[in-house]
């Protein structure tokens, strides 16, 4: 097993694993009360069990056999119990974050992680009669082979799509080796029959990183982080290195929904702002703390800058926003921030499934513990209803109000320890 550290919101992979948990719900109802005894499989079953170990869970057993010789109705095939028991023994510890995973949401959780994969490039969306729709991405092979906004998803290849089949399932289904073919069976509002579309699969990238010179203000260069993904490291440095290329002077990070990701990514775009120090410090069972420090050669140690928060800036978005927050190298404007200060390990496990262990616990460089607090921001600017309606974004506004005041008043930021 490879374990992979991530920091994370329950997660940033979190929509997926919210409606995975919603599916599952009802399974558990039934895995939790009764077929607990299949999770005992793998107490007998791994390395050197104790006789108490042993003893205690022979009750599991019971309850199985109990189940299968009395229970009216069908009995879930492998390897739902199995799946229900070991959420029901991951529940008794009380950490959302302490999670397992099923084999396909954890497919394309990695291939978030990884920021690539082999695909057609369209969104898969749902209508509210369950309908599975297709939005393809400009310039992607689905636009390209003639899928259009709004097509309706029959088939995959040879498989009937229905209206209970998972997302992640059906996204499963049209991802693939990258120059592979995929056939897909399409309803178009206002044809009488559907259409047949095949699709040659390529290299689909997912940035997480976007940017741009904020019109209104060429001195400002706004930068937005969605996720901590394997490439976001790089993607922050070209991005920062084409926003200084262009003139600008001060800066606006973005971390707002950004509910996290890898540990890594966080540390390396915090160091693109700050030129010494600490970034964060890690608590682990029965080991001595650790810090993170500062990694050398930042592109961006000097210019004057903002970041964006809100109840969405989770875990190693949390990490960057905190270590520069408490390096005052810059203000958090926006809202409290979610309140994740963990650290899971994941494994995977023999069936692509896998398990995501909360291992640490960590600190901003001023030891502010996150959990289960969240952030402060410097400056509180909400965003009612009303400005979501009219499209404002006053968090934004006020950054750029904040950044012109900096330069009025000839301020410079810190830049570390």
């Amino acid at each position: 097993m490879n374990p992979m550290v991530l920091v994370r919101l329950n997660e940033v992979i979190p929509w997926r694993i919210r409606i995975l948990l919603t599916l599952v719900a009802t399974a558990l109802i039934f895995a939790l009360g009764v077929a607990t005894g299949f999770g005992v499989h793998w107490y007998f079953t791994r390395d050197n069990p104790t006789a108490e170990e042993v003893n205690q869970f022979s009750l599991f057993w019971e309850v199985w056999w109990l189940v299968k010789d009395k229970f009216y109705g069908d009995i879930p095939a492998a390897p739902t119990p199995v799946y229900g028991a070991i959420r029901g023994a991951l529940a008794t510890l009380q950490d959302p974050y302490t999670i397992f995973v099923e084999p396909q949401p954890r497919a394309l959780e990695k291939a978030d992680l990884q920021g690539r994969f082999g695909g057609i490039g369209a969104l898969v969306t749902r209508s509210k009669q369950g309908e599975v729709i297709l939005q393809p991405m400009p310039g992607s092979p689905a636009e390209r082979a003639g899928v259009r906004n709004g097509d309706q998803l029959l088939k995959v290849d040879d498989t009937a799509i229905t209206t209970t089949m998972k997302t992640e399932e059906i996204v499963l289904l049209i991802r693939g080796e990258v120059g592979t073919q995929v056939q897909l069976t399409l309803q178009r509002a206002g044809l009488p029959q559907s259409l047949v579309i095949s699709i040659t699969r390529e290299l689909i990238e997912t940035p997480s990183v976007e940017w741009r010179i904020l019109e209104q203000e060429q001195a400002i260069g706004y930068l937005r982080i969605h996720m901590f993904t394997e490439r976001t490291a790089g993607e922050t440095r070209r991005a920062l290195q084409d926003l200084l290329d262009k003139g600008a002077q001060q800066l606006i990070l973005d971390l707002r929904g950004n509910g996290g990701g890898v540990l890594d990514a966080a540390v390396d775009v915090a160091s693109e702002f700050l030129e010494s120090g600490v970034i964060l410090f890690e608590e682990r069972r029965d080991q001595p703390e650790k810090s993170y420090t500062v990694k050398s050669g930042g592109l961006a140690i000097q210019q004057p800058m903002v970041v964006l928060v809100n109840g969405g800036t989770a875990s190693a978005s949390e990490i960057v926003a905190g270590a520069l927050q408490d390096h005052k190298r810059a203000v958090l404007i926006g809202e409290k921030t979610f309140g994740k200060g963990s650290v899971q390990v994941v494994f995977d496990l023999s069936d692509a499934s896998s398990v995501h262990i909360t291992v640490a616990r960590w600190l901003t460089p001023n030891r502010h513990r996150i959990d289960p607090e969240g952030l402060q921001p410097d400056i509180f600017v909400p965003v009612s209803d009303e400005d979501r309606a009219a499209e404002r974004d006053p968090q934004l506004e006020q950054a750029i109000v904040y950044l012109r005041e900096q330069v009025v008043n000839g301020r410079q930021p810190s830049t570390g320890d």
